[in-house]
């Protein structure tokens, strides 16, 4: 079974990860939707909301799994039984960054990394303008799945 692990905070999910996860779904046989933990971080959404936020998007489609997760990704993988990271690239910044994270995560373990372009019509979204347009009471309908909508 190919199975890929899509790791992130998706604080919210938005359209550009629905995207990818999307395309994901046909590339391999589960994408397993990784809420990674940080204690560091601080979140507009609690960690049950983002989670509930994904699940529902996905409710319909059974090749996506929702967990969440504490550590190194590729650990994760491992315990998944994972042989695939998915990531989507929105910038050449995202490009530089990732690829640092990969070819890391490649030489620590068998991890593979794959790379999916997001599509055009999302590729300004980020989770970070989500929230400051959330903020700023600005209307996110076109930047996040119905189900972010319906429960904000």
């Amino acid at each position: 079974m190919k199975r890929a692990i899509f790791p992130g905070s998706f604080d919210p999910i938005t359209n550009g990860h629905y995207d990818i996860i999307k395309r994901g779904v046909s590339l391999f046989d589960e994408v397993i939707v990784a809420i990674g933990v940080n204690a560091e971080k601080k979140y507009m959404f609690t960690l049950e909301e983002r989670k509930k936020f994904i699940e529902e998007t996905f409710k319909d489609e059974p090749k996506v799994k929702v967990i969440t997760y504490q550590g190194l990704t590729i650990d994760l993988c491992k315990k998944e039984k994972a042989d695939f990271i998915l990531r989507g690239l929105r910038n050449p910044a995202d490009f530089e960054f990732e690829k640092a994270i990969a070819h890391t995560n490649r030489s620590l373990s068998r991890i593979e990394t794959v790379f999916l372009l997001t599509a055009a019509r999302t590729s300004y979204i980020s989770s970070s303008i989500v929230r400051d347009v959330l903020r700023n009471g600005g209307d996110i309908t076109r930047l996040v799945p119905e189900a972010v909508m319906a429960n904000k």
